[in-house]
């Protein structure tokens, strides 16, 4: 396994045992009749974080393993449109057509919001952005 696998690796498992964690902390479960903030609140984290990675458009990605190890590791271990697809299923499956369409609504705005803002943030941050 190459060393850039290998980050990934580590950073897949590193994000799911992140996300298992808020999901305990949270203990936001659709099945107590709530919206899955769990689920809602690690996508947009996740996206927040991703932002602070991001390169503008045409800059290379930074070499080494450690940016793939983030971004698709760390990131998308922790981040689960997965999980969402499934709140949504059971939301709409218990005939909560309206607490599906906000739940859906906050997600994608929320998560849209928060890697701009980690983009933005990072560009700030960064010297001669």
């Amino acid at each position: 396994m190459t060393a850039t696998l290998m980050s990934i690796a580590l950073g897949g498992a590193s994000g799911s045992v992140l996300r298992a964690l808020v999901f305990r902390v949270v203990d936001g479960n659709s099945s107590a009749g709530a919206l899955p903030i769990n689920t809602l609140l690690v996508n947009v984290l996740g996206s927040l974080v991703l932002g602070l990675l991001l390169r503008p458009a045409g800059e290379p990605s930074p070499g080494g393993v450690w940016y793939p190890g983030l971004t698709l590791g760390l990131c998308g271990g922790f981040t689960t449109f997965s999980t969402f697809s499934a709140d949504m299923l059971v939301l709409l499956q218990r005939g909560e057509a309206g607490r599906a369409g906000l739940y859906a609504l906050l997600s994608v705005t929320l998560s849209l919001a928060a890697v701009a803002a980690g983009y933005s943030l990072a560009r700030a941050l960064r010297p001669g952005a």
